[in-house]
């Protein structure tokens, strides 16, 4: 399977989730976090860094639930464009790739 290039706003959106989630865990270890969701530390530590900047679906809402997000907030959050806290929209445009 080809995976195609990111564009710039997907790796931007990713950074974002990323931030949001640091955020979220605050204090609480990595690992805990990691394994609580059922996920590797590595894995999550690559998309707080946002290396992986379109995580699956299942993989961030384990780690959201984890966190107490909810995921409609979290989307809304990580796909604000206006640079602030004001979400842009809450739910995806028809034809975008879902970055989660």
């Amino acid at each position: 399977m080809v995976r195609l290039p990111l564009t710039p706003a997907e790796v931007e959106r990713g950074q974002r989730l990323g931030a949001l989630l640091r955020r979220a865990r605050g204090d609480r270890s990595m690992l805990a976090i990691a394994l609580d969701a059922g996920v590797s530390p590595e894995t999550l530590r690559k998309i707080e860094s946002g290396r992986v900047a379109t995580p699956a679906f299942p993989t961030i809402a384990a780690i959201a639930d984890v966190l107490g997000l909810s995921l409609d907030a979290l989307w809304s959050e990580i796909n604000r464009s206006d640079g602030g806290d004001r979400l842009a929209r809450s739910a995806p445009d028809p034809g975008e790739r879902l970055a989660m």
